[in-house]
């Protein structure tokens, strides 16, 4: 599993500071997708469980979440990396252009935005979107916190 780019980010789990960790691979190759160069599986950095352990260990009190854009398609290896994140207390959260994913993972996951990006309904602040932003535990659609009142 492979890192495009890690950074702390604040918007994409609102209430949360988050460590974002761009994952390469995508197959689903949207239609106007911001970030067509994490298509490539063999871009980035190897994501190990070393460099990854020293990461969340770094921010431990600092930031409060971990999110992987991406990177189900690499189960076994993501699940490792979520049981640390959960292990070391940070709540952890996945965005996928699927709709679903394996129940493995999402046993460990806090939140998931799911639906692939369409640019004529537009993203997770838009009314329109496809997209859900969703709390795992209760399956309540949380969507309602990207948009402007």
């Amino acid at each position: 599993m492979r890192y495009h780019d890690f950074q702390v980010v604040l918007q994409e789990v609102p209430g949360e500071i988050s460590l974002c960790y761009s994952i390469t691979g995508c197959r689903l190759r949207c239609d106007g997708c911001h970030s067509p160069f994490l298509w490539k599986l063999s871009n980035g950095t190897p994501l190990t469980k070393k460099l990854f352990a020293q990461t969340v260990y770094r921010y431990k009190g600092f930031a409060s979440c971990v999110i992987f854009m991406g990177g189900e398609w690499h189960g076994e290896k993501l699940l490792k990396l979520l049981k640390i994140a959960k292990r070391e207390g940070y709540k952890t959260c996945l965005y996928t252009g699927e709709e679903n994913v394996d129940t493995m993972l999402l046993e460990q996951l806090d939140f998931i935005k799911t639906g692939k990006w369409d640019p004529t309904l537009g993203g997770l602040d838009s009314p329109q979107t496809n997209q859900r932003f969703i709390e795992v535990e209760t399956n309540r659609n949380l969507n309602h916190l990207f948009t402007k009142n």
